[in-house]
């Protein structure tokens, strides 16, 4: 065999030896991402599923891996119960009452941000991530010390209070991005052909911007519902929200479906806020209200 050609087949074999390691590599890669995927979905899903189960469960003992028993005979248990059906009034109207304070606070201020410059505006903005940026259970204890000196512990004023903390961050960004988006053309014209401001306001910039403040209304309303800490923090015992009522029954029953059935129906309005809102909001939602 010729120099040249005992050259040639090391050149080949070396690539063949490169190519299989190669290979082996992104094998290995792949697993380990699969396995990953595998592990992140049963830290997710598995606990979701377990509860999903629960709520369709008669009797399920160890160490069955489905139930011995299917059934839904404890749905209207669980809806018959009068904490739950109190738990559940008392958070619709807290929610509706908060998101329509922090509609009348926020929307004008959105539009300040959008269409006015003034010193301190970045800085002003910037603040309402406060409440997200750092612990909120700190800052709800906080909150509690002054409230119990105002008496407001215990009261439905209090939780709706503290629970205006928690809309800050969509009432005023996602409509200041909203505000942002619309054509400032559009706007021109009409004044031009003689329209007053309240009119093109109306009958223009509203329409526009009106899918935007619609989600952000819807987020801030099943926000507000889900919300636990600070009505907890705030409103026991008087005041108690549906998750409040359904820590209690997760704590202190003995009854596993009560809990399950509740969690299954409350996933229901997340379900219709993400459809809703993945429809409307696009990734720079947030950053365009900060004017990125």
């Amino acid at each position: 065999m010729s120099t040249l050609e005992q050259k040639e087949e090391s050149l080949w074999q070396s690539f063949v030896r490169n190519s299989l390691r190669s290979f082996g590599f992104m094998l290995r890669q792949q697993w380990y991402g699969v396995s990953l995927a595998i592990l992140l979905a049963l830290v997710i899903l598995g606990p979701m599923m377990n509860v999903f189960i629960w709520a369709f469960t008669e009797r399920w003992r160890y160490p069955a891996l489905l139930p011995n028993e299917w059934s839904m005979r404890y749905w209207p248990d669980t809806f018959s119960r009068a904490d739950i059906a109190q738990g559940f009034i008392t958070s619709v109207w807290t929610s509706a009452a908060v998101t329509g304070l922090s509609a009348l606070i926020c929307l004008p201020a959105a539009y300040a941000f959008a269409r006015m410059s003034f010193p301190g505006r970045t800085t002003l903005l910037l603040s309402f991530l406060a409440t997200n940026a750092f612990p909120r259970f700190g800052l709800y204890i906080t909150v509690a010390v002054i409230f119990f000196r105002l008496q407001l512990v215990g009261t439905a004023a209090g939780v709706i209070l503290i629970q205006l903390i928690n809309t800050l961050l969509f009432m005023i960004w996602i409509p200041t991005a909203a505000f942002q988006g619309v054509d400032r053309t559009l706007e021109e014209a009409a004044l031009d052909v003689g329209a007053s401001p309240l009119r093109v306001f109306v009958q223009i910039t509203l329409p526009l911007v009106l899918p935007a403040i619609s989600a952000a209304l819807l987020l801030t309303f099943v926000g507000t519902f889900y919300e636990t800490q600070g009505a907890l923090l705030i409103g026991v015992p008087d005041v108690r929200t549906l998750p409040v009522v359904m820590i209690a029954l997760i704590n202190n029953q003995v009854i596993v479906q009560h809990g399950a059935i509740l969690s299954v129906a409350l996933w229901v309005p997340s379900l219709i806020l993400l459809v809703f809102a993945q429809r409307v909001l696009r990734g720079g939602t947030l950053a365009a209200g900060f004017g990125m």
